[in-house]
């Protein structure tokens, strides 16, 4: 079932490319992969303890926030909003993919994947 988990998620992340080539703004592909990166700031959570880091971890790393955040940019019209919306959602995505899942209170390597490292 991880695999399944694993192999479905590439669907949104092409998708968040896709409407990322849509947006009225345009921007340098470089920049993109810098505010890529940006979600996993949240790890920073974890220097408190892991309960707040799998909280803070997890609210960036959420598809459903993202999609709500990108929705919230659409009808607004407020495209930097959309941006990172899809931004949240093409990486949260592509983590799935590499089998980093939303975290648990037991510390960072314990995912809703299974735990990081043991295949």
């Amino acid at each position: 079932m991880k695999y399944l988990l694993q192999a479905e998620a590439i669907v949104p992340f092409f998708l968040s490319v896709v409407l990322l080539n849509m947006l009225p703004i345009h921007f340098a592909w470089w920049a993109w992969i810098l505010l890529f990166l940006a979600p996993d700031i949240s790890m920073v959570g974890y220097a408190v303890n892991n309960r707040v880091g799998a909280f803070i971890y997890n609210l960036f790393h959420h598809q459903l926030i993202a999609i709500i955040v990108w929705g919230i940019g659409l009808l607004l019209q407020q495209p930097y909003v959309e941006l990172a919306g899809l931004v949240l959602l093409g990486h949260s995505s592509l983590d799935r993919v590499m089998g980093y899942g939303l975290k648990r209170t037991e510390g960072f390597k314990f995912t809703h994947l299974g735990s990081i490292g043991n295949r």
